[in-house]
């Protein structure tokens, strides 16, 4: 857990692709694209397919829309109970174990597991897996959640301490999109 945190608590910035399966609520679908995350507080997961779908967390607000919808959701960034929330620890000093409850560590390949509930999201979330390199760097996210829906994340191609702009993380909503104030979308 030591090389997870100093990992990442030494990085600035990082730039992955990433795959997200989901599979729940008779649905089973795959997207992809590229996460981008600068410290202090921001993440944009910017989606390849379907393309131009944004998640993105400006350091006060996260934002979500989907081209083609009629309104863009704005939701404070300290409310946020959405999926991706486990990897705001990415983007801080943090410790892995004051993240997770019930953490378990297990030696996988050349790597190892980390798996806990993270706190204040165990009435949603039954367990996040992390699956670690030898150095620390998170390659696989695994969260299974109470109802029985399973989210993964793949991540492939990092880049750390990339040169990131701040204007990266702004949303805009195209013409004619309203924004509201609400949940994440599943």
């Amino acid at each position: 857990m030591r090389k997870v945190d100093d990992h990442y608590n030494h990085l600035s910035s990082l730039r992955a692709h990433y795959t997200e399966s989901y599979a729940g609520m008779g649905m089973n679908r795959t997207e992809e694209g590229t996460l981008l995350l600068k410290k202090p507080g921001r993440m944009l997961w910017s989606y390849a397919a379907p393309v131009g779908k944004v998640f993105v967390l400006d350091g006060k607000f996260a934002w979500f829309y989907t081209p083609g919808d009629a309104q863009a959701t704005r939701v404070p960034a300290r409310q946020l109970d959405d999926l991706r929330s486990p990897l705001r620890f990415l983007l801080g000093h943090t410790q892995l174990k004051k993240e997770l409850d019930s953490l378990t560590v297990v030696a996988d390949g050349s790597g190892f597991r980390i798996s806990g509930v993270p706190k204040g999201m165990a009435q949603r979330v039954k367990l996040l897996s992390l699956w670690v390199t030898a150095t620390g760097a998170i390659e696989r996210m695994k969260l299974e959640e109470v109802d029985g829906a399973v989210t993964e994340f793949a991540f492939t191609g990092m880049q750390e301490n990339v040169p990131v702009k701040d204007a990266n993380f702004a949303f805009v909503p195209p013409d004619g999109v309203s924004v509201v104030e609400g949940l994440p979308p599943i």
